[in-house]
């Protein structure tokens, strides 16, 4: 099983596309050799404008890339998503694919002890 986490940092929806590329394509790759792989998808600071609801850019493209990976997960930091709500005055929906983590760079270093290989597009 391999293992690798993706993190996105940025409110860049072409940054954010080529993490979605990064990880179909390391799917595909480990597929044709008849591996497995592991992806978590990592949001924080200004990336976790991907995930929420109603603005992200690219919330068609997360849904179905969920479904044809199923092994690919998406995290949100709890700390910037905190963050958010306090700054908007109340909740801040994220897309229902995405589960929150305490906090990003937290959750990362977590992914690497546990031998998560860390790509930053």
């Amino acid at each position: 099983m391999h293992k690798v986490a993706i993190h996105v940092d940025e409110n860049d929806p072409q940054l954010m596309n080529m993490a979605l590329i990064n990880a179909q394509n390391v799917a595909a790759y480990y597929a044709s050799v008849g591996d497995e792989v592991e992806i978590e998808l990592v949001a924080s600071g200004p990336g976790l404008n991907m995930f929420v609801e109603g603005k992200s850019p690219v919330a068609d493209r997360l849904s179905a890339l969920t479904l044809e990976l199923p092994k690919l997960t998406l995290s949100a930091c709890g700390n910037t998503h905190a963050a958010m709500q306090k700054k908007a005055g109340g909740d801040v929906a994220l897309l229902s694919e995405v589960g929150i983590v305490p906090s990003g760079v937290v959750r990362l270093i977590e992914l690497q002890e546990q031998g998560f290989a860390y790509i930053r597009p």
